[in-house]
């Protein structure tokens, strides 16, 4: 088992920065892909960012391309999400994902195993 637990969310004017951070704990941490997803008030779940356990190859949605960063700490059992240039659309519940069967980061929920309980954004306009 893992235990994901985010932190770092909370309320921000558009334009600033947040930067996320979701604890691994239990099993191995360095060998598994890791991911962020997001889900919107009354909308489904979606990708944000991956990373694979190498700390290499990271994918980004579209929509936050050029303004998110995702990097991990293996020594310290952390990925972070650095988020810049904040923009009301990003106000969500952001999720960190770990996945038991992939060493890449992935952009399909599925391909994850564990979940964190959440840590939710909002951007002000």
């Amino acid at each position: 088992q893992v235990q994901l637990v985010e932190s770092g969310g909370g309320l921000v004017q558009a334009g600033g920065s947040l930067r996320l951070s979701c604890a691994a704990s239990g099993r191995t941490f360095s060998s598994r892909g890791m991911g962020w997803f997001r889900q919107a008030p009354g909308k489904e779940r979606v990708f944000v960012a991956a990373i694979s356990w190498f700390g290499n190859r990271p994918t980004y949605a579209d929509s936050v391309e050029g303004r998110f960063t995702i990097s991990r700490d293996n020594a310290k059992n952390t990925v972070y999400l650095q988020m810049n240039s904040l923009k009301p659309e990003d106000t969500a519940a952001y999720y960190c994902a770990a996945s038991s069967r992939y060493t890449s980061g992935t952009v399909r929920q599925q391909d994850y195993d564990y979940w964190g309980q959440g840590t939710q954004v909002t951007v002000s306009s």
